[in-house]
């Protein structure tokens, strides 16, 4: 029976360490994020910078995998090439190394005070940067106290048959130590937790110092696992190149180690004689060695992969979210940014939709009506897609800038959708109907409707402008749109009533027609207007927010 309760121990502890961990990864990510995010990605430029910024940015995060999450958005976008991708990588691995390093010293006496702390901040202020940083505090107060609980827990240990049996059988074979490390790492998602618990049995001469070392090389292996099964989203190769960069990176030093740790044990013992600090060393150094020896051959690396994983085109299924990473969703900063891209996409689209309606008044553009139909199914798939991913994001410890963020995106992919709607099931329906009837337009409806359209593509390129820039003279540009539109609306109406008047009952099916046209583009306009325009010039106070309402009216 104590035997039982000693494991729960075990567990339980083993628990409140990946807790700590967990939380002081989440805390940093929501208080820093979208900072550290912009930080990143404007220092991926050249391999220096970017493995600078990797370090840097995950020594605060603590988790490699969130910064690959920022890298690879980066890359996916096109914003960054792979070589200064891979280059921020090998940072962001020697960047996990350095809380190991404090945590080998003995820190155990500042444990409740970082709780007190943290729980003060986290109960007293509301959610914000301070909270968030409460949040770290007491994570790292719970990581020192669950360490103390181990290393306490593992003192009756040393005597223990069973597991000094195992210990032995590790002992005469490091690569079995290599994989089971690797494997509890995947499990655990945290290379740090894995070598403080490693370190924690060091202290107590439980493995001996090789043992440690091999399962300290396995930690470096399993972390790099997680990115490449579960962090790659569809079908596409090239998707895959920086997680298996990593991992093969990883692969390689692991080998090496393997073969170079006779060696190295009486180097880390010279280093440091406290067993903790050897392996906190041993970590370090691995990582630094694997930096040093790939960052001069990355560009014929990186050739490599890409000759490895070619991008695979798939033109024919747009609807298939390119950005919308699950991985994502401890980072708010960098999930909205991708559900933002997915928006742009939608745009894109739209935008496509717009200049096959243009072209259909012009001349018989039956060919693209296929393309149109899937546009028009990719946008409502995106919009769905893009909706029911925000909707799983941890709202209750977002900042207001994140919240506020979140809403006008949802407002953005709505009216895109709505205004996709329209330009398919209204303006191309009317083309086709226009084109089966044999009906032509007067040389100045045609000169108009050419116009108008014109008019409305900008006025799209201009909302997804404002979606990114935020500029206020442009959405009070664009706001001032739904003016003019009417008023063309309006014109045509009473030019119709006229030519009834008047007599000219052939014109009249036509007309009604280019009403009806004129009618849509006065709605996919109201659509943009409210999608980028409104929540912007509601934000500054210059729109009530029931004309958000009214936005597609």
């Amino acid at each position: 029976m104590s035997g039982l309760i000693t494991l729960l121990d075990f567990a339980g502890y083993v628990a409140l360490l990946l807790w700590g961990v967990h939380m002081v990864q989440t805390g940093v990510q929501r208080a820093f994020g979208a900072a550290l995010g912009a930080a990143l990605g404007r220092a991926l430029g050249t391999r220096l910078r970017a493995f600078a910024a990797g370090l840097g940015i995950t020594a605060a995060l603590q988790s490699s995998t969130a910064t690959g999450l920022m890298i690879t958005g980066f890359a996916a976008g096109g914003v960054v090439s792979l070589v200064p991708a891979l280059a921020a990588m090998l940072g962001a691995n020697v960047g996990t190394t350095l809380i190991v390093q404090l945590l080998s010293f003995d820190l155990t006496s500042l444990a409740p005070i970082l709780i007190l702390a943290g729980v003060w901040m986290f109960r007293r202020y509301p959610p914000g940067r301070t909270r968030d940083l409460g949040r770290v505090f007491i994570g790292l107060g719970l990581l020192l106290l669950s360490l103390h609980q181990l290393v306490e827990l593992f003192q009756p240990f040393q005597t223990a048959p069973m597991l000094g049996m195992i210990l032995d059988a590790l002992s005469t074979q490091p690569v079995a130590a290599v994989l089971l490390s690797a494997a509890f790492t995947w499990a655990a998602h945290s290379s740090v937790a894995v070598v403080v618990l490693v370190m924690s049995l060091a202290t107590h001469h439980m493995v001996a110092p090789h043992v440690a070392f091999a399962l300290v090389l396995g930690a470096n292996l399993g972390t790099a696992i997680n990115p490449m099964i579960e962090g790659v989203t569809g079908d596409d190769p090239a998707a895959r190149r920086l997680p298996l960069g990593n991992l093969l990176t990883r692969v390689i030093g692991v080998l090496a180690g393997l073969i170079l740790l006779p060696y190295l044990q009486p180097l880390m013992s010279d280093l440091a004689n406290d067993p903790a600090r050897a392996v906190a060393n041993f970590h370090t150094l691995f990582n630094a060695v694997i930096a040093l020896v790939f960052l001069p051959i990355l560009t014929p690396y990186a050739a490599l992969l890409t000759r490895w994983l070619p991008k695979r085109a798939d033109p024919n299924d747009p609807s298939r979210p390119q950005y919308l990473d699950e991985w994502a969703h401890d980072v708010p900063a960098v999930a909205l940014g991708n559900a933002a891209r997915e928006g742009l996409r939608m745009a894109d689209m739209l935008q496509t939709l717009l200049l096959y309606a243009r072209a259909g008044f012009k001349r018989d553009n039956r060919h693209r009506m296929v393309q149109a139909r899937q546009l028009d199914t990719a946008l409502d798939k995106l919009e769905n897609a893009i909706t029911t991913y925000l909707a799983t994001l941890d709202q209750e410890n977002m900042t207001r800038e994140d919240l506020q963020r979140l809403d006008d995106i949802l407002a953005f992919i709505s009216n895109v959708g709505h205004a996709g709607d329209l330009a398919h099931h209204g303006l191309l329906s009317h083309v086709a109907k226009l084109r089966k009837q044999g009906w032509t337009f007067s040389p100045e409806q045609r000169a108009s409707l050419d116009e108008t359209l014109g008019q409305l593509i900008a006025n799209q390129r201009t909302a997804a402008a404002l979606f990114v820039n935020d500029d206020l003279r442009q959405a009070r540009s664009l706001a001032g749109e739904k003016a003019r539109f009417r008023t063309i609306e309006t014109t045509a109406a009473d030019t119709h009533l006229q030519k009834i008047k008047a007599g000219e009952v052939d014109a009249a099916e036509v007309g009604a027609l280019y009403l009806d046209i004129l009618r849509d583009m006065k709605g996919i306009n109201s659509h943009l207007v409210g999608a980028a325009a409104y929540p912007l010039l509601a934000r500054h106070g210059e729109l009530l927010p029931s004309r958000l309402r009214e936005a597609g009216n």
